[in-house]
C-alpha cells in the first residue's frame, strides 16, 4: 500500500510539475544544448529539453530521482499535447491579448523578484522583448490546456459522503501530519496620492507630451519614463486588445482618437497614461503608452493610518465585524474576498506558521488570540508601503489530519483525485483517436500501451 501511495503521489507531483510555468534555460558561455523530438502527438511534438526542464523542476521540490518519475512526467506531457489537439476539435482557443496580459503580469513579478528589468536581461542575456517572444507560445499552450481541463472537469463536485469515504480509505500511517497552523486576517489600506502628487505627475506628463510633439520618438521616451514593467522596455507597446479588456478610461481615450494621435494625460487606477493609438482592427485596437504612477506623500500616509485606526475602533465596538470590514475596505485583493484571512493552497482559512511573512510571524508572537493590532506600516512585495491591521483569530497545534479540523483540505484532495481520474478516463478513450509516437529511448515507460 505504501508503494502504491508513493506512486500516486509521484503522479500528482508530476502532473503539477508539467503544468507549472518555468522560464526557459537559456544557454550561456557558448554552451551547446543538444535537443531532439522524443514524442509526437498528431501535429504536436515534445522535445527532450521540455522533459528535462520539467524533471529538474520536479527534483528542485525535493523529490527522489528515478526513471518512474520521469515516465510520469513524460506521460503528462503527452496528455497535455492531447489536450491541445482536442482543444482544436472543440474550438477552444486563447486570444493573444489574454496571453499578453498574462505575460505582462509574469514580467511584472519577475521585475520585482530580480530587482528590475535590467537585472532580468542580465540574468538571461536577452532583452525583455526576446524573452517575451520565446515564452509566448509556452504560455498560450499552458492557458489552453488549463481551459481544456476545466471544460472536462467543470461539472465535478464532491459530496460530504465522498469526502468521508476518501478520508477513510487513506491508510492511518499515510495520513499527513500538519505543523502549527494559524488563522490570521488583515485589512490593508494603501495610501492614495492626493491632489499635490497627482498635479506633479500630470505636469510631467504634459512636458513629455510636448517632447513627443517636438519629434522625439515615443519608444525612446517610454523606455525613459514609463513605469509599466510589462511594456516600458518594449517602447510602451501593448499590442492588440479587445473592447472591455483594458481600463475603461484608457479604452475610451484610445478609441476616441485617430491612428497616430497622442492623448492628453489619462487617469486610471494605475496612474496617468499618455496613449498613442496605432491601429484599429474590427473590435480590437493596438496602442502604446507611457505610464507614471503618482506616489503618496507623508500626509497621504497619515490619512491611511487614521482610516485604519477608525476601522479598528468600529470593530472593537462591534459596529462591524472584521470580515465585513475587510471585504468592504481592504486594498489587498488576495485576502479581502476571504474576509481578510490568509488561505492555504486548499482554500482553508489558515496557513502553516512557518509560511507566514516574517514580519507577521513576529507580530503575532507577541499577541493574544482574539486581538487586533494598531495600524502597522509595512513594505509590500512591489516595494511600496501601506498600512494594515492584523487579527489573530486562532492557533491550531500540530496534528495528524482529521475530518473535523481539516475538512476543506481533505475535500480539495478528494476533488483533485476525481478530476485526475476524469482526465485519465478521457485519455484512455481519446488516445486511440490520435497518432502517438514515442522515441525508442523511452520504450521502458510503456506509454504506447
Amino acid at each position: 500500500m505504501k508503494k502504491q501511495n508513493r506512486q500516486m503521489r509521484l503522479r500528482f507531483i508530476a502532473i503539477s510539475a508539467a503544468l507549472l510555468f518555468t522560464l526557459p534555460s537559456f544557454a550561456q558561455n557558448n554552451e551547446v544544448v543538444i535537443d531532439k523530438i522524443i514524442a509526437k502527438v498528431d501535429d504536436y511534438i515534445i522535445l527532450k529539453s521540455e522533459l528535462e526542464r520539467s524533471y529538474l523542476d520536479f527534483l528542485s521540490r525535493g523529490e527522489m530521482r528515478g526513471s518512474n518519475a520521469k515516465c510520469q512526467i513524460l506521460q503528462q506531457l503527452v496528455v497535455n499535447k492531447m489536450l491541445m489537439a482536442q482543444s482544436e476539435i472543440d474550438s477552444i482557443f486563447v486570444d493573444d491579448s489574454e496571453v499578453n496580459s498574462n505575460l505582462d503580469r509574469r514580467m511584472s513579478v519577475m521585475a520585482q523578484q530580480f530587482g528590475g528589468e535590467e537585472a532580468i536581461e542580465k540574468a538571461y542575456g536577452k532583452s525583455l522583448e526576446q524573452i517575451r517572444a520565446e515564452i509566448f507560445d509556452n504560455i498560450k499552450e499552458q492557458l489552453t490546456i488549463q481551459r481544456m481541463q476545466s471544460e472536462l472537469t467543470s461539472d465535478l463536485k464532491v459530496t460530504p459522503a465522498e469526502v468521508k469515504k476518501f478520508f477513510k480509505n487513506i491508510p492511518q500511517d499515510s495520513l499527513p501530519y500538519f505543523s502549527t497552523e494559524v488563522s490570521i486576517a488583515q485589512i490593508v489600506k494603501e495610501p492614495e496620492p492626493g491632489k499635490t502628487q497627482k498635479d506633479k505627475v500630470r505636469n510631467l506628463m504634459l512636458d513629455i507630451r510636448s517632447q513627443l510633439e517636438s519629434g522625439i520618438d515615443f519608444a525612446v521616451l517610454a523606455k525613459k519614463y514609463s513605469q509599466d514593467p510589462g511594456s516600458a522596455a518594449n517602447g510602451g507597446q501593448l499590442g492588440f486588445y479587445s473592447r472591455g479588456e483594458l481600463a475603461p478610461e484608457y479604452e475610451a481615450a484610445a478609441l476616441s482618437m485617430k491612428p497616430g494621435e497622442i492623448s492628453m494625460p489619462v487617469e486610471t487606477q494605475f496612474g496617468f497614461h499618455l496613449i498613442q493609438l496605432q491601429e484599429k482592427r474590427g473590435n480590437t485596437y493596438k496602442t502604446r503608452h507611457i505610464l507614471i504612477t503618482p506616489q503618496p506623500n507623508q500626509d497621504d500616509f497619515k490619512k491611511a493610518e487614521n482610516f485604519l485606526d477608525s476601522i479598528r475602533t468600529m470593530i472593537q465596538l462591534d459596529s462591524i465585524t472584521f470580515q465585513a470590514a475587510a471585504k468592504e475596505h481592504s486594498d489587498d485583493q488576495a485576502t479581502s474576498s476571504a474576509g481578510g484571512f490568509f488561505q492555504d493552497e486548499t482554500g482553508a482559512l489558515r496557513i502553516p506558521a512557518e509560511q507566514l511573512d516574517p514580519n507577521i510571524f513576529f507580530t503575532i508572537d507577541t499577541m493574544k488570540i482574539g486581538n487586533i493590532t494598531k495600524p502597522i506600516r509595512y513594505q509590500k512585495q512591489d516595494g511600496g508601503y501601506a498600512y494594515r491591521i492584523i487579527y489573530y483569530k486562532n492557533k491550531i497545534s500540530p496534528h495528524q489530519a482529521n475530518l473535523d479540523i481539516d475538512y476543506q483540505k481533505i475535500a480539495n484532495a478528494a476533488l483533485a483525485r476525481k478530476k485526475n481520474a476524469k482526465i485519465s478516463e478521457w485519455f484512455e478513450k481519446a488516445r486511440g483517436n490520435v497518432f502517438i509516437e514515442i522515441d525508442p529511448e523511452y520504450d521502458y515507460c510503456n506509454l504506447a500501451n
